[in-house]
């Protein structure tokens, strides 16, 4: 297959790659909201245009290394840059491909492995991405079906919704508030089931008992 010109896209590691910092301060520049929310999101994962990232060069500390980008551009020769997110071709990571195969993402994988689907237009941040229009070419020449209904999706710009990534968070856990204890008393030798009752009584509501010899 004739190969086909692309979008400039980055991930969190191009992005830290072209600022010369770790790949945790490129996402928690994310998290911070000085990197705006992406451009694409493709089986979960977060990509943004080239034009984008270019806009963080020189705020603050900081400077796209222009060496690097040179690096970046000369990796993706059929390459080009998009202004806006809205004239986005349709791309597509594992997740989407298998719906729109009517697979799962483990049979494209191994597809993949097998070299039994086209290779991938493009790889950012360690993720294989198509162009929609390079996965139904494929199938076509294949003679695979294709879920007409997952096509129509993806071309009217909607996305499944997509698990979250990393440990979910747990809701704390409720206790019952406990209720006051209760008063002091006194007891004597001749108290001695009164005395045990009390005593059992405060220690199952979970407070301790100090016990004082009086006079």
């Amino acid at each position: 297959m004739a190969e086909v010109r692309v979008p400039w896209l980055l991930g969190h590691a191009e992005i830290a790659f072209l600022f010369h910092v770790e790949r945790q301060t490129s996402q928690r520049w994310r998290t911070e909201g000085t990197l705006g929310e992406p451009d694409l999101i493709a089986s979960g994962n977060p990509y943004w245009l080239l034009n984008t990232i270019m806009r963080l060069d020189g705020k603050g500390d900081r400077k796209v290394d222009r060496e690097r980008l040179a690096t970046y551009k000369a990796g993706i020769p059929l390459g080009y840059d998009i202004e806006d997110k809205e004239h986005l071709p349709v791309v597509v990571g594992i997740q989407e491909t298998a719906r729109v195969l009517g697979q799962d993402a483990q049979a494209i994988s191994r597809w993949r492995n097998r070299h039994k689907i086209v290779e991938a237009d493009l790889f950012v941040s360690g993720s294989p991405l198509w162009l929609l229009e390079t996965i139904l070419d494929d199938a076509r020449q294949r003679q695979r079906a294709i879920v007409a209904s997952e096509v129509a999706v993806l071309r009217a710009g909607q996305r499944a919704p997509q698990k979250p990534r990393g440990r979910r968070l747990s809701a704390p856990e409720t206790r019952p508030p406990r209720r006051s204890p209760p008063a002091a008393r006194t007891f004597s030798s001749a108290d001695h089931g009164a005395a045990s009752e009390f005593l059992a009584t405060v220690l199952a509501q979970g407070y301790s008992v100090t016990i004082k010899p009086g006079p």
